[in-house]
């Protein structure tokens, strides 16, 4: 992690030091930003009141088909209104000009003042200083902006947030450009010195914001007075965050690529006997006739009887997932209902619907009911939904032209999303939750129950889309798909079950990679060709694994809870440090720990880590696992062993545990060990459709377990024991 120099970071204390009862018009920001030059039409406008502490600003003509205009989920309006009143925009009238180009806005940064989010970027988490062009990816190479889910909303470490409502390509250049000056020879440094870091963010700036093909946009502006609030307020104006079912927050498992009915069922039976603890199977795309594109229907010889396969692993409390994306196949039932409402042109041979008709979510969305939902699927991986013009070739070109009159620019911008809207259509037609997988995703994204993930492989970058995810209201899985040893397995294992879904992705290994630890791509085919070959050991591998993934069954009351509170306040599950402590400078560039939920931080390992070093925020902590008292507010290094990594809580927490059981819901996961750390006094709290469900308290060296007025869904939990961590 990288020292930051005080002087550069003085701008932003003034955002941790408001009191949350400070109206945000003493933030008002009062920078100039750099002045329209010539040739270039002056626009100006100012911020008009939209939500509670919202503000709308119009540049131009916006187009008709944004973000915004096309999202089908409104605001939690009552949620924004319950929130601290903010009665005067945090920043300046919005300055623009209009382009041969397109349209360009200029919004000021001020000294010190550091930049956050844009989505699911991969390789920076502070993007002041940068230049980001937020282009759908599906193998982003570096930090350009590319990404499965770029996302035109930005916040900063002065409290407040800004949404440019496009679908286009836009480019923000955070502070990173300076106009044309003259300058003298005596003006210059008499040799390059190198600066300390971020010292030159010193000086204020200009977030300049370019949009092609564009004539106007509209820009919204979201108070906090903190980082956090303005975050939340951002995730209201979605919708509010998603609250998964239950068992969508166990392990899931996704199979070996080309596996059948007596594969699976095997499979199933294994891990219950083994006592390996899984809630979902994932089919990967082998259980289509035609995966690309695809024909949605069984492959018979693989699946016989889809309806008694299902019913057999509902009978062992699993839930099956299935693979699959939009190009629909020829063979597909609804290909010629589909083809007015489709693209002009095709991938993998396949028509794109467009998801941006109804008659085209309809069509799609009731074969899904009918030949699955109906079936008792519970949920689905939507793969392919980006973009891979320059790394694959597949994709939709961005001239393409669809019926509701998008290009493919636009498309590949809200297509993840309004993939989603017809999956979720139908699990709500139904009247069943459900949670899943996606590739691509976008802006205004938090009530969506599916999760990001990415064919890339790195752990780092893995772990940076965990922590970016929160800034933007998205979810990333740091799914593990490879590992080089049994020691990068299980640091990748104990990194995952620290996430918003837990997931081993076994789609080119026959069998769990703890027997095949060494499988990577190299040697699929060979693994492919002989299965049987199990590593050496692999039985204490399994053992180790088994272990990592009680962590996940002990978590999930907490993640419960966690997700309640995103859902109620908009207060991302998953997030940065610097969310929460937006003034201390030690926690600007921290890329490798991040918070879950209100009181815990996780700091991964990864292979061949025997110590890492750990930056605690200011207050008192308590190590996780011991409870053992860790003071705040510095840095230090931390031995790692292989069974554990670094996991604080804040001291005071009260923290229930569940005992581990084959499921989320199986009887042992509804027994309960509460941990107290510290004194107890931050209580333990699961609130369902706005309500307090389960409170767990301690005071006095007594603990209390409450369950009214409502309970939690299912079966009841029971408090089996209190455990006073550190004695």
């Amino acid at each position: 992690m990288k020292e930051i120099s005080r002087r550069g970071f003085a701008g932003s204390l003034l955002a941790g030091a408001v009191g949350a009862a400070l109206d945000t018009s003493s933030l008002r920001t009062a920078v100039k930003t750099e002045s329209v030059t010539a040739g270039r039409a002056a626009i100006s406008a100012r911020w008009q009141p939209h939500l509670p502490g919202i503000w709308k600003a119009q540049i131009g003509v916006p187009e008709q088909s944004t973000p915004v205009s096309l999202r089908a989920i409104g605001p939690s309006q009552d949620k924004l209104a319950s929130m601290h009143s903010v009665s005067a925009p945090p920043l300046m009238d919005v300055e623009g000009c209009s382009t041969t180009r397109g349209v360009e806005i200029m919004l000021p940064l001020a000294a010190g003042e550091l930049v956050y989010g844009f989505g699911l970027q991969m390789y920076s988490v502070m993007h002041r200083g940068s230049k980001k062009t937020l282009r759908v990816n599906a193998d982003p190479k570096g930090d350009s902006g590319d990404a499965h889910a770029p996302v035109p909303f930005y916040v900063t470490t002065h409290g407040y947030g800004v949404l440019i409502d496009t679908a286009r390509y836009a480019s923000f250049s955070c502070g990173s450009t300076r106009l044309h000056k003259n300058h003298r020879a005596q003006d210059e440094p008499a040799a390059y010195t190198e600066a300390p870091p971020l010292a030159q963010f010193d000086e204020a700036a200009t977030m300049r914001v370019e949009i092609p093909n564009a004539k106007g946009v509209d820009i919204y502006l979201f108070a906090g007075p903190t980082m956090r609030e303005a975050v939340e307020r951002y995730n209201l104006f979605s919708g509010g965050g998603v609250n998964p079912p239950e068992w969508g927050l166990g392990f899931w498992y996704r199979c070996y690529l080309n596996s059948n009915t007596e594969q699976l069922l095997a499979l199933a039976r294994e891990f219950r006997d083994r006592k390996i603890p899984c809630d979902v199977l994932g089919l990967e795309p082998g259980w289509q006739t035609h995966a690309y594109a695809c024909s949605f229907l069984w492959d018979p010889k693989k699946f016989s009887n889809p309806p008694a396969m299902v019913s057999s692993l509902k009978q062992m409390d699993y839930q099956l997932n299935l693979w699959e994306h939009a190009y629909t196949h020829a063979t597909a039932p609804n290909y010629h209902a589909l083809e007015p409402y489709s693209g002009d042109y095709e991938v993998f041979g396949g028509l794109v619907p467009d998801f941006n008709i109804p008659q085209a979510r309809r069509i799609f969305g009731d074969h899904q009911s009918s030949a699955f939902l109906d079936l008792g699927i519970s949920g689905f991986k939507l793969d392919e939904c980006d973009n891979s013009d320059y790394t694959g070739g597949w994709a939709f070109p961005e001239f393409s032209r669809f019926p509701s009159g998008l290009d493919g620019e636009q498309m590949h911008s809200v297509f993840g999303l309004r993939y989603q809207d017809v999956i979720l259509e139908a699990f709500n037609r139904a009247n069943r939750p459900t949670y899943g997988l996606v590739r691509s995703s976008g802006a205004l994204a938090a009530p969506y129950p599916f999760v990001l993930y990415s064919d890339l492989y790195d752990h780092r970058v893995f772990i940076r889309a965990v922590i970016n995810s929160g800034f933007t209201g998205l979810l990333f899985c740091p799914e593990v798909r490879d590992a080089e040893s049994v020691e990068d397995l299980i640091r990748r294992m104990q990194s995952v079950v620290f996430s918003p879904l837990a997931m081993v992705n076994g789609w080119y290994v026959q069998n769990p990679p703890w027997k095949q630890v060494h499988a990577s791509w190299e040697t699929f085919h060979e693994r492919e060709q002989n299965p049987g070959n199990f590593d050496e050991g692999w039985e204490k591998v399994e053992a180790q694994c088994r272990e990592v993934l009680g962590w996940r069954m002990q978590l999930v009351p907490y993640l419960r809870a966690s997700f309640a509170k995103y859902a109620s306040h908009g207060t991302p599950p998953f997030r940065a440090l610097i969310m929460d402590w937006p003034n201390d400078p030690n926690l600007a560039l921290v890329e490798d720990e991040y918070l879950v939920g209100d009181r815990m931080l996780v700091a991964p390992v990864f292979a061949k880590q025997t110590s890492r070093e750990v930056v605690l925020p200011r207050g008192a902590w308590c190590d996780y696992w011991t409870g053992e008292a860790v003071e705040g507010g510095r840095k230090f290094k931390v031995q790692t062993p292989l069974d554990r990594i670094p996991v604080y809580v804040k001291s005071g927490s009260v923290f229930a545990v569940a005992e581990p059981g084959a499921s989320a819901r199986s009887p042992e996961s509804r027994r309960l060990t509460v941990r107290v750390y510290g004194d107890g006094s931050i209580p333990f709290v699961i609130r369902e459709q706005g309500k307090t469900a389960m409170e767990i308290s301690w005071n006095n060296q007594t603990g209390k377990g409450s369950f009214s007025p409502g309970k939690p869904s299912g079966a009841p939990y029971t408090i089996v024991d209190w455990k006073k961590m550190g004695s």
